[in-house]
């Protein structure tokens, strides 16, 4: 791998490799990285497993000492690609408090912050193309169903032929 950026990177089984890729990132391409699952029913809803984290969405803590509590983003930190959320800080030995910092692969989202109208359209533009899999098993399903009645049904020559000596007769 080159010392610069390359989006044409397509990826390696190197960790060091793969950790340059992230270091090297700019900072447009380093936001996709900063992306958390979407909770069951929002999956259902934008037809996508994961959205980048914004400040103001709400969280769900899926790993660590504060795993179960619901909060709201405070601060996304694009650079070190870590995430600061309200309320949850620790306590240092010599007294003052500080924020805890977390990766978005330990967050779940489950309430997204819709303020942003860019953000509303790319949720649900990538989520028309992307159906979940039981949407599509009824699409394709409905779509055979009318095919096989607008399909006019081929005779073959032996039922002609019966239709032929009927009609003499």
């Amino acid at each position: 791998m080159k010392q610069q950026f390359s989006t044409a990177w397509t990826g390696s089984s190197q960790t060091r490799k793969q950790r340059k890729f992230i270091y090297n990132a700019p900072l447009h391409t380093r936001h996709k990285f900063l992306s958390a699952h979407l909770s069951k029913d929002l999956r259902q809803k934008y037809g996508k497993r994961n959205l980048p984290l914004r400040k103001g969405d709400e969280v769900l803590v899926m790993r660590g000492f504060f795993r179960k509590k619901k909060v709201k983003v405070a601060s996304v930190d694009v650079k070190t690609s870590l995430v600061t959320l309200e309320g949850l800080q620790k306590t240092k030995k010599d007294g003052p408090k500080v924020n805890v910092y977390f990766h978005p692969s330990n967050l779940q989202i489950t309430s997204l912050e819709l303020a942003d109208k860019t953000r509303i359209s790319s949720a649900e533009r990538k989520g028309s193309t992307a159906q979940p899999k039981q949407a599509k098993e009824k699409v394709n399903s409905e779509i055979k169903a009318e095919k096989k009645e607008s399909k006019p049904k081929a005779e073959s020559k032996q039922t002609k032929a019966k239709e032929k000596k009927n009609a003499s007769n």
